[in-house]
């Protein structure tokens, strides 16, 4: 009897399984087409970028059009030289890190460690809905609120400048540093902090030597992904970083990072032109730079893993 029922039960497993397989062979393949799929994406908009973007590159030397510091891209020969977008980009991507970076990280600490759940639960949801503020709108809060505010309290001639764009990049880089900072912190396990109170440390302490360093690859991903967002910004920066083309010596005068470069030349370029070919230069370079940051990123995240599983 006994025999029989193992039987009927392992029969009906075994009809289970036979009437699973294709789903899961469906699901499988669907897995590997999207992932397959993402790659042929990002290899297809490298190669356009290549395309597109090398003859301008080597119009001169690749020297030259990174360190140049004159845009003429109409006179005969055409003059390109990408060194004020560069820098342009480098100071509004540096204000907005060293903004959004503590108070991110602070914040997810606080929701994390010191917060009620009630008021975490509150909280969170808050922060993640300034992510989908659209960029044109964020762009106008600046244009028409902080650049007054920054002209007048700094004394500066025009509110215009790559510290504005700073300011409401870190604003649009928070939400993903919070999110991803905040759930690094909860994924630590219960055990560390016990372990650390009942040697005798102090919450903040535990907080600081105990929960941040075991956290640290997911926190320091989450700082990536902002400076990745604030590299790539493209129409808020157009609005508020004044688009001067001189090579800024400090963030608090206008200037035009390569993202506001590309947007504000595309639609005087004649397709297949130098001007045209020039931008794809631009965005080229901008991709290059996103990739470096991307790759960093997933160096010190493999280090910070490998580092905690040894101990």
């Amino acid at each position: 009897m006994v025999n029989s029922q193992v039987g009927r039960v392992i029969g009906t497993t075994a009809s289970l399984r036979k009437r699973r397989r294709p789903l899961e062979q469906v699901i499988e393949l669907a897995i590997r087409f999207t992932g397959l799929l993402a790659i042929v994406v990002l290899v297809g908009v490298f190669a356009i970028l290549l395309q597109q973007g090398l003859p301008a590159l080597f119009q001169t030397s690749p020297w030259e059009f990174l360190t140049g510091d004159r845009w003429l891209p109409f006179s005969e020969p055409p003059v390109l030289g990408i060194r004020q977008f560069f820098v342009a980009t480098l100071w509004v991507t540096g204000v907005s890190t060293l903004l959004a970076v503590p108070v991110g990280v602070g914040c997810a600490v606080y929701l994390a460690e010191v917060a009620p759940r009630r008021v975490s639960d509150t909280v969170k949801p808050l922060v993640e809905l300034l992510s989908g503020f659209p960029s044109v709108v964020m762009g106008f809060i600046g244009l028409l609120l902080l650049s007054p505010w920054v002209q007048n309290t700094l004394g500066l001639n025009t509110g215009l400048t790559g510290f504005t764009a700073g300011i409401m990049l870190a604003m649009m880089s928070l939400p993903v540093i919070v999110s991803v900072s905040e759930d690094a912190l909860r994924a630590v396990p219960d055990e560390y902090r016990q372990a650390s109170y009942g040697l005798g440390a102090t919450k903040w302490e535990t907080i600081w030597h105990v929960c941040l360093p075991s956290a640290l690859s997911g926190v320091s991903a989450a700082i990536m992904l902002g400076v990745g967002r604030a590299i790539g910004e493209t129409m808020t920066v157009l609005m508020v970083a004044g688009g001067a083309l001189a090579v800024p010596n400090n963030p608090f005068t206008p200037m035009m990072p390569m993202t506001a470069a590309v947007a504000s030349g595309i639609g005087n370029a004649v397709v297949g032109g130098p001007v045209y070919k020039a931008l794809f230069a631009i965005g080229l370079v901008l991709f290059m730079l996103t990739l470096l940051v991307n790759f960093i990123a997933a160096r010190v995240l493999d280090a910070q893993k490998r580092k905690f599983a040894r101990n």
